[in-house]
C-alpha cells in the first residue's frame, strides 16, 4: 500500500490517539519526526507490496528514504534529502519507509540494498530497478544537510 504520507500518518495519529482534535494529531505527528516539508515531497510505503511495487515497477529513478525519530534524520537528513530535490537533476519518485513504525515495510526495503547492512536512517536511490548509489546511517550522521544534499546531487546527476 502507499499513501501521500501525511495521510497515513494523519490516520495513524487518529487511531492512536483516539480524537477528532486536529492539532493534537498533528501534535502527535511531529513526535514521529516528520516535518510538514517531508509530509509534501514523500509517498509512504506502509507494506513488503508497496516497496515491491515501487522498486520493480519504477521505469527511472527512484528513491527510498529509511526515515527514522533519531536526531541525525530530523537534523540532517530529511532536510538534506528536501535541499537535495530542489536543483535540476531530480529522482523521478521519493518514498520512504519508516524504521521504528513501519517494520513490514523496512525489513522489505532493505533487501534490495544488499549488500549494505541495515542501517537507520539511509537513503537509497534506484534507476530502473536497481540500487545504484547508498548512503548509510555514518555517511549522515555528523555530517551537514548541506553535505548529504551534495552527495545526493552528484549521484542524481549521474543517474537521473
Amino acid at each position: 500500500m502507499v499513501r501521500p504520507i501525511f495521510t497515513s500518518l494523519l490516520e495513524r495519529a487518529y487511531e492512536e490517539r483516539g480524537r477528532n482534535d486536529l492539532s493534537d494529531i498533528l501534535g502527535s505527528i511531529k513526535n514521529l519526526g516528520v516535518d510538514e516539508e517531508t509530509l509534501k515531497i514523500a509517498d509512504q510505503l506502509l507494506n513488503a507490496d508497496a516497496v515491491d511495487h515501487a522498486i520493480q515497477n519504477n521505469e527511472g529513478t527512484l528513491l527510498v528514504v529509511v526515515n527514522s525519530v533519531c536526531g541525525c534524520a530530523a537534523g540532517n537528513m530529511r532536510p538534506g534529502v528536501k535541499l537535495s530535490v530542489t536543483g535540476e537533476n531530480k529522482p523521478d519518485h521519493l518514498t520512504t519507509v519508516f524504521a521504528g513504525v513501519d517494520g513490514e515495510a523496512v525489513a522489505q526495503a532493505r533487501k534490495y540494498f544488499l549488500p549494505y547492512p541495515p542501517s537507520s536512517p539511509s537513503i537509497a536511490l534506484f534507476k530502473d530497478g536497481k540500487l545504484v548509489h547508498f548512503l548509510e546511517r555514518h555517511h549522515i550522521e555528523g555530517g551537514t544537510a548541506e553535505m548529504i544534499a551534495n552527495n545526493l546531487a552528484a549521484a542524481y546527476k549521474e543517474f537521473c
